[in-house]
């Protein structure tokens, strides 16, 4: 099994990260991604240890690997998946939105349907086979970026001016292709091993130049990554910004200057209906959201956590008003972790022997994503009040002793001594106020598309046919001359 201290060791290629004009090689040094590479380190340390029992054997294989590379044959699996995947999303308490274990759910189901990849002129098939085994094998870290530049929403590749703005494929030679272009969104990216690059947005026939989907190293030639602002680095301490110092998980935008892609590390080629297939046919959209989900119902049970602390401290948690809150976070949470358990109760074989979690439930908690999170940090908010606002500039305050005697005497509570107080509600600023928290606000409101893009998931997984045909047998039981 892989250990943090392997992964942090290839992290050491020579890759090109853009930071503030500036190129960064070492990233396991900079300030802007040390944090997080320690902390997707220590997910890997965690799955290596065989007391957590987050490793089965591969039928593949035979060899052992990570539960996350393990695709679900049964019940009993995806039972598995979840457990592994609630482990490291507790670690992180929801905090890391795209940990190692999302991609690979995602190539779990491409892998479970490799006829979905031999249907285009070029059977890449094999290629999808062979690189599930690897990730089976090596555990690399895989982030991806699927999504174009928004440069118009109201038109595909193919008529924007300027040649390949979006990534496309410009040569094409007996051992690869060359791409060329950009992709976003490419979460954890710059600390990731490789990126699987592709496009879920639905493009037409004359965008096939951009129709792809491969796999390529962060540290390949010619392929650049230029990163939003980095908020590890503004974090003075872990005391003042305890989220952010541990958490920071760098967005980036992919630039490819005629990068060179391997047959074998490509998936879809030329193929607009391929592009949909690897996502829909095979089962690995659910299987990707589905962790989302796992994971995002761990942060929620950490942010309900917060809220009920907070009114602890505050020495409101009895009064009439404050438990009316507490209630509805506490049921705005029991929704996701109830969906994430319907998921797996309804859970069947597709047909194939891919065991697939219940759609219905996934995608009905995707569908209110964007409106549980903004709802739930607004009841934190509620509680918290004024109080992420009189606590002291700096950990320096604390430790100063001229201003100390003024913070234990005027920033206590009769439960939580200054210190303590003031340790929590910079936690819950982290958490609502600073930039990190107005980054995870807007992550977790569109990190599946729009809002009306994931309704429109729930819409057509739902299964309206039996209510339909319910109401429609009802209004068919009586009529105008029904006594």
């Amino acid at each position: 099994m892989r250990t943090g201290q392997d992964y942090l060791t290839g992290l050491k290629d020579g890759r090109t990260i853009i930071v503030d004009g500036e190129a960064v090689h070492d990233v396991a040094a900079h300030p802007a991604f040390a944090p997080i590479a320690t902390t997707i380190g220590e997910l890997f340390d965690l799955a290596a240890d065989p007391a957590q029992g987050m490793t089965a054997t591969a039928p593949e294989t035979g060899a052992r690997t990570n539960r996350i590379n393990i695709i679900p044959r049964s019940r009993e699996d995806l039972a598995g998946f979840r457990h592994t995947a609630e482990a490291w999303a507790r670690h992180t308490h929801g905090w890391v939105g795209r940990s190692p274990d999302h991609v690979a759910a995602f190539v779990n189901g491409f892998a479970a349907h490799p006829e979905a990849f031999a249907a285009g002129d070029r059977d890449l098939s094999a290629n999808v086979l062979a690189y599930h085994r690897r990730m089976q094998t090596e555990n690399p870290y895989v982030s991806y970026a699927i999504i174009p530049p928004q440069v118009s929403r109201a038109t595909t590749a193919h008529a924007w001016d300027g040649d390949f703005v979006q990534v496309g494929v410009t040569e094409e030679r007996s051992d690869g292709i060359v791409v060329r272009g950009a992709q976003m969104l490419a979460t954890g990216g710059p600390v990731a091993d490789e990126i699987l690059v592709s496009c879920i947005k639905p493009l037409t026939d004359d965008d096939a130049d951009f129709a792809l989907s491969f796999v390529v190293p962060v540290a390949a030639e010619g392929l650049k990554l230029y990163c939003r602002r980095p908020f590890a680095p503004a974090a003075t301490s872990s005391y003042d910004y305890p989220l952010t110092s541990r958490y920071d998980e760098t967005d980036a935008l992919l630039v490819f200057d005629d990068v060179f892609v391997p047959w074998e590390k490509v998936l879809v080629y030329r193929d607009v209906a391929g592009l949909r297939r690897q996502f829909f046919d095979t089962g690995a959209h659910v299987l990707g959201n589905w962790q989302a989900q796992i994971r995002f119902a761990v942060k929620l049970q950490f942010i309900a956590g917060l809220a009920r602390k907070v009114a602890a401290v505050n020495g409101v948690d009895r009064f009439p008003g404050v438990v009316e809150k507490l209630g509805e976070l506490a049921a705005l949470t029991s929704v996701v972790e109830s969906a994430v358990l319907a998921a797996e109760y309804t859970a069947a074989d597709d047909g194939s022997g891919l065991w697939l979690p219940g759609k219905r439930a996934v995608y009905g908690a995707m569908g209110l994503q964007a409106e549980l999170y903004p709802r739930a940090l607004a009841i934190l908010r509620d509680l918290v009040g004024g109080g992420v606002l009189q606590v002291p500039s700096g950990v320096a305050d604390m430790r100063n002793p001229e201003t100390r005697a003024d913070i234990d005497r005027y920033i206590q509570s009769p439960s939580a001594p200054a210190e303590e107080r003031v340790k929590l509600f910079k936690l819950v600023w982290d958490a609502v106020g600073s930039e990190f928290a107005g980054r995870h606000h807007q992550y977790e409101m569109f990190y599946a598309g729009a809002p009306f893009v994931v309704k429109g998931y729930a819409f057509r997984n739902y299964g309206f046919d039996g209510p339909l045909a319910e109401v429609d047998a009802f209004l068919g039981s009586y009529g105008v001359d029904t006594p």
